[in-house]
This record gives C-alpha cells, sequence and structure tokens, in this order.
C-alpha cells in the first residue's frame, strides 16, 4: 500500500505569510527574509503554492539586492524602503497567505 504526499499546503507556510507583511510593516524587514524562506522551503514539496511562494521571494529579493548593490548608505532595509515598497511587500506577503488560506479550504 503507497500513500501520496497530501496537496494541502503546510501550516507552516500559511504562518510564515502571514509573519512576513507583519515583520515588514513593523521595521524588521531584512528579518523578514526569514518567513519568505520558510515559505519557499516548504512551498517547494507543494506545488499548490509554489508559483506563489516564488512570486513572494522575487518580491522580496528585489529590494535587497538593491540596498546591497546599490550605492545606498541606508544603514538598515527598512530604512532604505519607500514606504510604497513596504507597502507592496507586505500585499505580496498578504497575497500568498490568503492564496494558503484558499488552497486549505479547498482540500
Amino acid at each position: 500500500m503507497t500513500t501520496t504526499a497530501p496537496r494541502v499546503p503546510s501550516r507552516a507556510i500559511l504562518i510564515a505569510a502571514w509573519a512576513f507583511p507583519v515583520m515588514v510593516l513593523t521595521g524588521w524587514a531584512f528579518l523578514a527574509g526569514i518567513p519568505v524562506l520558510v515559505v519557499l522551503i516548504n512551498a517547494l514539496r507543494q506545488h499548490t503554492v509554489r508559483l506563489w511562494a516564488a512570486a513572494l521571494t522575487t518580491a522580496y529579493a528585489v529590494p535587497v539586492a538593491l540596498w546591497q548593490l546599490g550605492p545606498s548608505d541606508a544603514p538598515s532595509l527598512t530604512k532604505y524602503m519607500t514606504p510604497l515598497m513596504t507597502y507592496l511587500l507586505a500585499a505580496a506577503g498578504i497575497t500568498v497567505a490568503l492564496a494558503t488560506t484558499v488552497v486549505r479550504r479547498r482540500k
């Protein structure tokens, strides 16, 4: 008898996806990379949210790369990002969290 892996996204993805916008909006933007990694690593095994995780990772990686590689003298990622970028990143995290919630409820 063989068992298949569940197609329901794990609870870790859901918790990390909700933690990401909270961390970004409260001034912990650089440490918000930890929930992004949790979402990405867990989503690699579950194809239902893989695209959403890739979009969140890309949305987070762009400002981090610009901050690190650019001629910025900002001491932190939070101070480097404009309010618009902060809100867009938070919206991306909320979108992934809502998409994960919808997928979990359908299964």
